[in-house]
Order: C-alpha cells, then structure tokens, then sequence
C-alpha cells in the first residue's frame, strides 16, 4: 500500500502484480508481455519478497522468461532515508493521466493492463461512497487481493478516502485458519467485510471450532464474486449457518465487477427486516439459445440467479449482444452488459488496437444504426436488466462455451460437475473447464484433480455420473473427462487453477491424467457423410479437379488392399487367431507376449506364447468336460484385467465357444455394479461363466443376493487351478464369417 501511495505521490504509474516464486509459475510469461506492453523498467518489492525471488549461482535474481531486464528495489523502512522537513509532495490535479495499471488475462491468455485515469480512480471511489454509505472511522475487513480489484478499489483507495480502520487478513492466513475473518469481525465489531464465496464456504464449514461469535455488527457483507450464477447457494448456506449468530439476511450484498469498468453493480444494504429482492429461476435450455425463460420444467435444468443490485452512481448501462456488431438486445435476451461512465476504466495500456474494441463501444439498432454519440465499455459480463432496474449476471464471455450455436458457460459446467458427490473423488476448488477445437466446431473439456485416496472404480463411477448429468441437464456431450494427480494442474498466485495454462498442457499432451474418459462419438456429430458414387462419365481426375475448384474436402479414405491369399499358401493354416497362437507356440515357444505390471511399475507376470497356449488349453478342456457346451455358445468371462483374461480368451476360441468380456462388479460397490453384470448375462443368455476364485465368492455371497438373484447364475468355473490336462480337439471355425467374440456396450 505505501509503495503504492508513493507512486501516486511521485507521479509515476504503479502496476500491482503477484510474485513469481520460480521461472515455470503458470502465466508468468504472460506478465512480462504486460510489463513489456506497459514499459516498466523498475520493480519495488520487500526484503522478504525479494529473498523468496528464485536466483543465479551468482545471486542475482534470474531473468523471467518473457519479462524485460528490471531493476529491483527493495522498499523496507531501514533502507530508505527520510525526506527533509520542507518537503511537501506535488498534489496533481484529477485529470485523464493514468494513475495505476490494472492487470487482467483474457480467455487466450494474455494479460493485459487497464489503465485508471486520476479523475477515474477519484469519481470510482466517490462512486463507492454513495453506494455503499461509508462513513468515517468504520471498520472494514478485507479478505480480498489488494493489488487488483475489489480488494484494491475498497481496501486501499476508498478506505483512504474515507478514513475508514481497514484489517485485511492475507490468503494464507485464510488457509491456515478459515474462520480467522469472522473472528476479526466479531473482535473488531466491524461494519463491512469484503468476502468471496470461497470465504464464505470456508467459514461455514469450520465455524464449529469456535461458536461464541456475533455478526451483528456487520451492515454490509459485499461478495465480490457475487455475479457467479452459482453464488447463492454460498449466500444462502452461510446465512443458514450464522443467521443464529446475529447476521441478518439484508446485509448480503452480491456484487458485479469487471477490470475494464470497476464496480458495475451493487446491492445495497436492505433496512432490518424489509423482504430481499425476488430471485430469477431460468431454463438452462433458454440461456443457451441466449433468451431469458422462467424454467417450469424439471428442477434439475433449472438456474436460480440472484441480483447484483443496481448500477453504480453516475452511469449508464445497456445489454448488446455478445457477438457481431454492439446490437441492442431486447428484454428478454441475455447480451453483454455494458457501461458508460466516468468511473472505469480508459484503455488497454499501450495496446490501442484492442481498446477502440472494448472501451469506445457504440450500441446499434436492429438497423445497425448508432442509438447515439456515447462510448460504451465491455464489462465482459453476460446478464440481462430485471424488473426495478436490477441487474442479473448469468455469466462472464470468458467462460462462454459455443457449441454448435448454443451457448455453455464454463461456470454452470464446473456446478454440476459438483452437484455429483465429488467429495470422495475430486477437489472442490480444483476443477478446469475449458473448449477445444475439433472437426471445425468446439467441444467441452472438463480436467480435475483427484484425491490420492479415490480409487479407479470410484473415478470411474464418478466421471460416468458427470457425463450422464451434464448431458440431461445442458443437454451437452462432453469431448474429454480427464482426472490429474493432486496438485499437478496449473496455479494462479491465489491458489486458483490456471484455465490457459491447463488448456495448452491438454492441447501439448503434458497433461498427464490417471483416468480419462474420451466420448467423442457423444458430441462429434458433424461428420462428413460418404462421397456419392458419380456418373460412370465423369473420371476420378475429373472429380479431383473438381472438388479443389470448390474447396471441398474428399470425405474418404482408402487404405491399401490386404492382398489375396492363395489356397496353396502355407500362411492359408494360420489364418485365425486361434491357430496363429497354436503356430507360435510350436515355432517361438520362448517369445514373450505379455508383461502384466503392477501399480508401481513392477512386472509381476509374463506369459510367452508357450504358457498362453497351454492355458488355453487347460480351459478348454474345462469347458469341454464341466461346462456342457455346444459350438457356438456364449461364456462370459469375468476377469479384471489381464493375462487369465486372454487366456480365458483363446480357451473359448479353442472349444468353439463365443467370449462376451464384461468388467468385473466392484466388491465395495456390489449394489451400483453387481446389477450390470447381470444384465449382461441375461441378454446374451450365456451359458457359462468363467472367473476367478474371489469373483465367484462374491457372486455367491449374501452381500449379491441383496441386489440380484444369485440362485439363478449360470455354470460357474474358476480358472485358478485348473487340471493339466489337454483337449482331445481344437475347434477350427468352417468360415472366416463366423462369430468370434461379443462387447457389451453399457
């Protein structure tokens, strides 16, 4: 804050950024294109930043990739001299020179600074004390960031203006002990606290350390992030908690931001006891056609949104749409939210092509004539104006997913990503969803970090319940589900997740997941149809010619011909799989053909082509002998995997029976898993089962019988120990035509 307040002082442009504790910080590259496009040459830091700073065997700090060459001072009271008594600082008049640079990342990326103008940064701070009725000697406790956004505009500019006791309790402090901001409100009897959701959700869930606190004090309780849609099920959860500890439900004042317009709305503070404003319930179907309906179908597909107030002091504000040209929307669209006023933001500093698009906007008509001479700002907010002239915020540009013409915003996606019992197998805060393109159109990727204690069958079960909610509710097919160790995916300085970053390690192939779930089949669904056999006259060169004058694409693809097998060959012997097996066991016994390997990497068993075809042999003759089969049936084999699996495998091929492989049920989860297997067994009507010794103990136990039928299983065989013994024929299969193995697809 002093370094800050010296700038101003001395008339230089501050530029607040975050630390970087190593040279691969995730976005660090992208700072230095914003130091770079801003022109800063000197850095002004602490003595404990500047010993946590990453240097050279020689202890210089090291050169950030991307950044400029910078000189580092450090700012610590017992470094700097005092100035003489007669010097008084020169108190510049509020004019349109940049004060402060703010920074902000685009959906690319990039970073970029919005530069603050003297007379923004005063009218922005007189606009927030008429909005929020600040008083002199208030006690305010700030949560937030202080080098940029609310945490700037209320805990360092507006409180210095109002002579307001501002506590601001840093990020890792929070980590530490999340209920340390309640309990400075409580000690301090403090009238404003300045909070994100995560603050809220936090506090709410440790609050049983310690329940001797009162919130009564407290007039506003500003949510920063209270235009995230999904805000107020926090709202509403922390007042459910501490209603009982004197908060009252008209103090909850949501809020809408952006870096190129400030503060766009407000709540303000209700009076005690007046009834809070109505809420929005919307369709999800009708957001993604960019309309507002009142959802009346199922509850489920259904966005409750609460205000963010009205618009700050002093300023205009109109919804054009989001893409194409500025166009007005009408009242019952969702557009871009943007803001005339004297309190935002001027420009992308020293970026002037990409400032004339998002800081001189001018709205259009239907005709695509200008509704007047007053430039507009882009808050890159999506919402709509509701009845009373409040604001609703359904969302942000930079989380708008497009996917074949519907509109999908990132944040709904990561909701009900969470909606599905994620505690168990992902982190709360830890989820990344962002778009890729594929075959010309979008398509949703959602990446999380999973527990170390989830199982592969709990992630599994989960990514498949995220799959089928996200599919009823948005009516969207996910490309990619993609599950990463703990702590692997990309940060922000504030613990967040880096969405770029993660993007381009997905996009690179560095994103390195434990469980993956790829459906493109579910959301590619515009792929070409086969070409259409032209007219005998016209030839292939003429058609080739033809299709590049049009710029059309050949649909098709061709591979090389497999070439004819002569009847005399000897290779004709071999030409199912089965015998190929029997070929290599007399011709390469030694060859390996399987390592099974365990978690750690550690090969447990091999099987060379020898041992394969000796244990299919083994099941085969157990087939023959046990199971009563005729040629042709079906035997389901249920194994995890590995090599009893192909061996299993080859032993059917070897007696003339048809393998249906089905995963094995889940022994914790016999209730959600045991029902599919049956499932299968009764549709392919098998007439034998071949498993393993622990499976046909749980097929058998008491836990199965509570959820099917287990005197009715066909002939079960367990292969663990099978006698030595060979089969007095291997059936060979009359036709190529034949059935050779069946897949469930469940």
């Amino acid at each position: 804050w002093v370094a800050f307040y010296g700038c101003l002082l001395a008339e230089v442009i501050p530029v607040p950024i975050e630390v970087p504790l190593s040279r691969q910080d995730a976005g660090s590259q992208q700072i230095g294109f914003l130091l770079g496009s801003c022109g800063v040459s000197l850095a002004l830091t602490s003595e404990v930043c500047l010993k946590g700073l990453p240097k050279t065997p020689n202890g210089e700090i090291v050169q950030f990739k991307g950044w400029p060459r910078m000189k580092w001072v450090v700012t610590d009271t017992k470094y700097l001299t005092k100035p003489s008594k007669d010097w008084q600082p020169h108190i510049p008049t509020a004019n349109t020179d940049t004060a402060y640079i703010e920074y902000k990342a685009s959906k690319e990326g990039t970073v970029m600074g919005v530069a603050v103008s003297k007379i923004s940064m005063l009218t922005h701070c007189q606009a927030l004390t008429q909005a929020c009725n600040y008083c002199e000697g208030e006690t305010l406790v700030n949560v937030l960031d202080c080098k940029k956004d609310m945490g700037l505009w209320h805990g360092v500019l507006t409180s210095v203006m109002n002579r307001i006791h501002t506590i601001t309790v840093p990020y890792a402090v929070m980590k530490a002990c999340p209920m340390s901001w309640v309990q400075r409100v409580h000690i301090h009897k403090a009238r404003v606290a300045l909070v994100k959701c995560r603050d809220l959700h936090w506090a709410m869930m440790a609050h049983k350390d310690q329940k001797d606190v009162n919130l009564s004090s407290i007039r506003m309780l500003i949510v920063a992030d209270g235009a995230n849609p999904w805000s107020v099920s926090s709202c509403d959860a922390f007042l459910n908690v501490f209603q009982s500890h004197g908060l009252r439900p008209e103090v909850i004042c949501p809020c809408a931001t952006s870096p190129e317009a400030l503060t766009v709305a407000i709540r303000r503070p209700g009076a005690r006891g007046a009834p809070l404003p109505a809420r929005a319930i919307l369709s999800m179907g009708g957001l993604s056609h960019g309309v507002i309906r009142v959802n009346t179908e199922d509850k489920n597909s259904a966005l409750t949104v609460q205000d963010v107030g009205h618009i700050m002091p002093g300023a205009l504000m109109c919804i054009v749409k989001p893409d194409g040209p500025p166009q007005l929307c009408k009242t019952d669209e969702i557009g871009e939210i943007v803001i005339n006023s004297r309190a935002g933001g001027t420009m992308y500093y020293g970026l002037p092509g990409v400032t004339k698009n998002t800081f001189e906007v001018i709205p259009v008509n239907q005709a695509g004539a200008p509704i007047g001479e007053i430039p507009f700002s882009r808050t890159g907010l999506l919402g709509f104006v509701g009845p009373g002239s409040l604001v609703f915020v359904v969302g942000k540009i930079e989380g708008l997913l497009m996917v074949s013409g519907r509109r999908h915003n990132a944040d709904d996606l990561v909701a009900t990503a969470l909606a599905v019992e994620p505690v168990k197998t992902v982190y709360r805060g830890r989820i990344a969803v962002f778009s890729v393109t594929v075959f010309y159109d979008e398509r949703i990727v959602i990446v999380a970090e999973q527990r170390p204690d989830a199982s592969e069958e709990d992630s599994f079960q989960w990514m498949s319940r995220v799959l089928q909610a996200i599919d009823s509710i948005h009516q969207v097919g996910l490309y990619c589900l993609a599950l990463v160790p703990a702590n692997t995916l990309p940060k922000t300085p504030l613990g967040g997740i880096h969405i770029y970053e993660t993007k381009q390690s997905f996009l690179e192939g560095n994103l390195h997941p434990c469980n993956i779930l790829m459906c493109p089949h579910t959301c590619v669904t515009n792929m070409p149809k086969p070409r259409q056999k032209q007219p005998v006259d016209v030839g292939p060169a003429s058609m080739l010619v033809g299709n590049l004058v049009a710029g059309k694409r050949i649909a098709q693809a061709t591979g090389r011909e497999l070439g004819v097998v002569e009847d005399q060959d000897p290779i004709r012997k071999h030409q199912f799989l089965s015998e190929a097996l029997q070929w290599r066991a007399q011709s390469d016994p030694d060859h390996v053909l399987y390592v099974l390997l365990n978690a750690k990497g550690i090969a447990v068993c091999t099987a060379t082509c020898a041992q394969l075809h000796k244990r299919a042999e083994k099941i085969t003759a157990t087939l023959m002998e046990r199971g009563g089969l005729n040629t042709g049936d079906n035997v389901v084999l249920l194994y995890p995997p590995g090599i009893d699996l192909i061996a299993a495998f080859y032993g059917c091929l070897y007696a003339g029976v048809i393998p249906v492989t089905v995963r094995p049920p889940h022994p914790q989860n016999l209730a959600a898993t045991l029902p599919t297997v049956r499932m299968i067994i009764d549709v392919s009507k098998a007439a034998c089962i071949l498993t393993t010794q622990p499976l046909m103990r749980i097929l058998r136990s008491r836990e199965a019988a509570a959820s099917v039928n287990v005197k009715t299983w066909p002939t079960i065989i367990d292969t663990d120990d099978l006698p030595r013994k060979r089969p007095p024929h291997i059936y060979k299969p009359p036709t190529a035509e034949m059935l050779a193995y069946l897949d469930f697809s469940v």
